[in-house]
């Protein structure tokens, strides 16, 4: 099992600090604002791999793991997990870096905030879903 109090040893997919209106009446970030960012993650893997236009098929899984506060720098890691003849399945990991504009001295906590899965499907330029190149 990963480490969830570090960042992956990778680079994040996309990087994203939520605006003031990105948040809730009790000033936590919007659960869709994250399901949103998540889909864009997911998308840039998928488009990548399949070297062309996606759609989201489904989101088969979704875990809110802890909130998301304003002025959090949050990072998204995609992984995929699954090709198959026209899909592409992506794991999306989301950490948040916290208290990242505090005093000098005081520690950057990480937590990992969000898991997902989602499927893309490769299109063309109609809209009709194509197969994938080999890899």
């Amino acid at each position: 099992m990963a480490d969830e109090t570090r960042l992956p040893d990778i680079q994040p997919t996309l990087r994203v600090v939520p605006r003031p209106a990105d948040t809730n009446v009790s000033g936590d970030i919007f659960g869709g604002w994250i399901m949103s960012q998540v889909d864009i993650a997911g998308a840039i893997v998928a488009v990548r791999r399949a070297r062309g236009r996606v759609v989201t098929i489904a989101v088969n899984a979704f875990q809110f793991k802890k909130p998301v506060f304003l002025g959090d720098i949050v990072s998204f890691y995609g992984e995929i997990v699954r090709v198959g003849t026209t899909s592409i399945t992506v794991d999306v990991s989301v950490y948040a870096e916290r208290r990242v504009f505090q005093k000098p001295g005081e520690s950057v906590e990480v937590v990992k905030v969000t898991e997902a899965v989602l499927t893309y499907v490769a299109i063309d330029e109609h809209g009709r879903k194509r197969p994938l190149a080999a890899n």
